[in-house]
């Protein structure tokens, strides 16, 4: 074991950069939550019992595809198996899991959370909720694994959220946009009975992104030199 720098240093910077930012959102709350990347065999993953919000990158551990660690000096996360098990079945490039307020009080009371907002179908439309297990045990892992399913965001049943995505600054936009969508239903929720859009609509607004290039973004002109 070593406890080099130079293993996925920057991953491990950038994991804990991502822990700040979410703690600094609500999304991470206290030790509660983890967050990983992927570099081709190598996992760079939160620590367990390290206060999010304030995470440095040595309090960021690098293990391999199998759990084993190659770097740092603490144990991963309880949930190791949660994150390698979306690698292995997904071949994802992160993880993000959350005790996010409005999505874990979701958990609690839904099945899924429909498509409230067509802002959804990034993570694939209707977000599933996983079975309840106790944490940091394969059941949990293999439950969250169906849930994620042709999805890129679960919620898991009376404990939280996770996403997923190619790069870790893309499953961080997924955990926020969750965390959004959840709080959008609840609001509904409680105005009224909740419309949805049905497989018709999510199809035509698929159709539209598409046609309109909808969701790139555009680099922002340099300044003329005039409006300096």
């Amino acid at each position: 074991m070593t406890d080099s720098s130079a293993v996925l240093g920057q991953e491990r910077a950038a994991v804990a950069d991502a822990c700040r930012r979410l703690g600094a959102e609500g999304l991470l709350i206290g030790t509660a939550g983890n967050v990983s990347v992927r570099v081709e065999d190598r996992v760079a993953i939160t620590a367990t019992g390290a206060v999010l919000a304030r995470l440095t990158p040595e309090q960021v551990t690098v293990v391999d595809l199998d759990g084993k660690i190659v770097a740092g000096t603490l144990e991963p996360t309880s949930e190791l198996d949660l994150h390698l098990g979306i690698y292995r079945h997904y071949g994802t490039g992160a993880v993000v899991h959350t005790h996010a307020p409005m999505a874990t009080a979701l958990s609690c009371v839904l099945d899924e959370l429909p498509c409230v907002h067509y802002q959804l179908l990034n993570l694939g439309g209707t977000v599933r909720v996983a079975p309840y297990a106790t944490f940091g045990t394969p059941e949990l892992a293999e439950s969250v694994l169906g849930a994620l399913e042709g999805r890129s965001a679960a919620l898991m049943a009376n404990h939280g959220a996770v996403t997923h995505a190619t790069t870790l600054d893309k499953a961080v936009e997924h955990a926020q946009l969750l965390e959004w969508a959840c709080g959008v239903y609840q609001h509904a929720a409680a105005l009224g009975p909740v419309r949805t859009l049905d497989e018709h609509q999510q199809l035509a607004v698929v159709e539209a992104a598409i046609a309109r290039n909808y969701g790139t973004t555009h680099p922002v002109p340099p300044a003329q030199e005039g409006n300096r």
